[in-house]
């Protein structure tokens, strides 16, 4: 599953266990997870709709997000790495992945571009992971 701005696949796991094995995986490329938006949870409790599980996960590498900061001080738009885990109505789990590359194109910075394939790189090998 591929979209202009992002990449993905199908996992064979319930809910909970791709957000735990995601958030591991993340984990071993050197990211953390800083936000995590149960959009399940709020559309219930805002607008009384009901949903599939559905969470984004905010996830950083610091390192990678400083070499960024300082080559463009206004990267932080663009910031954190969004991580969807997502349930349709018949069960079955994606785990998709905002595409660094095809975001931070609309920069125009060398090393912010070479930042960006290293960390479509990692995310890569997160997907490969799971």
């Amino acid at each position: 599953m591929t979209t202009k701005y992002g990449f993905g696949k199908t996992v064979p796991m319930d809910f909970e266990r791709a957000i735990d094995t995601v958030t591991e995986a993340l984990k071993t490329e050197g990211f953390g997870v800083l936000t995590d938006i149960d959009v399940q949870a709020t559309l219930k409790k805002k607008l009384g709709e009901d949903m599939p599980p559905y969470r984004i996960l905010g996830a950083c590498n610091p390192p990678l997000a400083h070499q960024a900061l300082t080559a463009e001080p206004s990267i932080g738009l663009l910031l954190p790495c969004n991580v969807v885990v997502r349930q349709e109505d018949n069960g079955t789990v994606h785990v998709e992945f905002m595409d660094p590359q095809a975001v931070l194109e609309l920069v125009d910075n060398p090393a912010v571009h070479a930042l960006a394939l290293e960390v479509r790189e990692r995310l890569d090998r997160v997907l490969a992971a799971l």
